[in-house]
């Protein structure tokens, strides 16, 4: 019976443990209007025919790039952009046009994309088509960088046996830390993470008491989510396994995940901890992304 009530507070930590990750929140992206140029030197004055095709592919480019949730437009990186994405556009002759894109990472400060491409036609319908098809390209060249940056704290063990002796506290930190190394892995080879380094952040305390504490502190080391995680050592053959996810920006849980209660010594947390990561998290994310592509 005292085991019981042990196990049910023990699950009061992560509520709802079974319940799928939510939707991540959508990634910013900042677009400037395109430059315009026309070097055709063609008699007649199309200024205002072209002002109105360039108006219309921005608003296109942009509800294009934004279709689905996936991204949100955002005025600047002030205001959450992850990436900004820069063009112009060149006249060249009755027939040519040139369109130059960029997308710039501005957390890393660094090109991702840095094309040129040629369409035929000053037509309302070759603006179309050139929008259609450089739309597709900046959606390929975002999908291609836009891992969610994760901060994972390490794991912290909450003992609930009477006997928590002093004597196991390094074998303790030794499989705490195998546990951390192995999510960590596996978040990082699932293809959707980057693991961003949290140093000796936040080794103080327990994060789990801290009231979503995490959520800042990952937003400070440059993380778009943080991941706690607690093993909970019922006794020496039992134990239950939790983790949970902040937004770092709003502090917004965004997936949670409890094991229940596991039968096995201290050097099983790893490989309970990789495989409940795995199911409530990278295969959840996974299924919610299947119906866009």
């Amino acid at each position: 019976m005292h085991r019981s009530r042990l196990v049910i507070s023990a699950l009061l930590l992560f509520i709802l443990p079974h319940s799928p990750a939510t939707a991540e929140p959508a990634i910013g992206v900042a677009m400037d209007d395109f430059s315009y140029t026309d070097t055709s030197a063609e008699p007649t004055n199309q200024t205002a025919a072209h002002e109105r095709r360039l108006s219309t592919f921005m608003a296109a480019l942009r509800r294009d790039i934004g279709e689905g949730g996936r991204y949100r437009l955002v005025p600047s990186a002030e205001d959450g952009a992850a990436f900004k994405i820069i063009g112009g556009i060149q006249k060249t002759s009755t027939l040519v046009q040139w369109a130059k894109v960029a997308v710039i990472d501005v957390g890393a400060k660094k090109l991702v994309m840095d094309k040129l491409y040629s369409f035929r036609g000053d037509s309302d319908e070759a603006w179309e088509r050139a929008e259609i098809f450089l739309s597709r390209e900046v959606r390929a060249a975002l999908g291609a960088q836009a891992q969610v940056a994760l901060a994972v704290f390490d794991f912290e063990l909450e003992d609930m046996t009477a006997a928590s002796a002093g004597a196991s506290a390094a074998s303790d930190a030794s499989y705490l830390a195998e546990v951390t190394g192995g999510v960590r892995e596996a978040l990082g080879q699932s293809g959707r993470y980057r693991i961003v380094d949290v140093g000796g952040e936040a080794k103080a305390g327990a994060l789990r008491d801290c009231g979503g504490c995490e959520a800042a502190i990952a937003q400070k080391l440059g993380a778009d989510q943080s991941l706690i995680g607690v093993v909970r050592r019922v006794s020496r053959t039992e134990y239950t396994l939790g983790f949970q996810v902040r937004d770092a920006r709003t502090g917004a849980v965004l997936a949670r995940g409890d094991s229940g209660l596991r039968l096995g010594a201290d050097y099983s947390w790893k490989r309970g901890a990789v495989r409940l990561v795995g199911d409530r998290l990278i295969e959840s994310q996974q299924a919610t992304d299947a119906p866009r592509k």
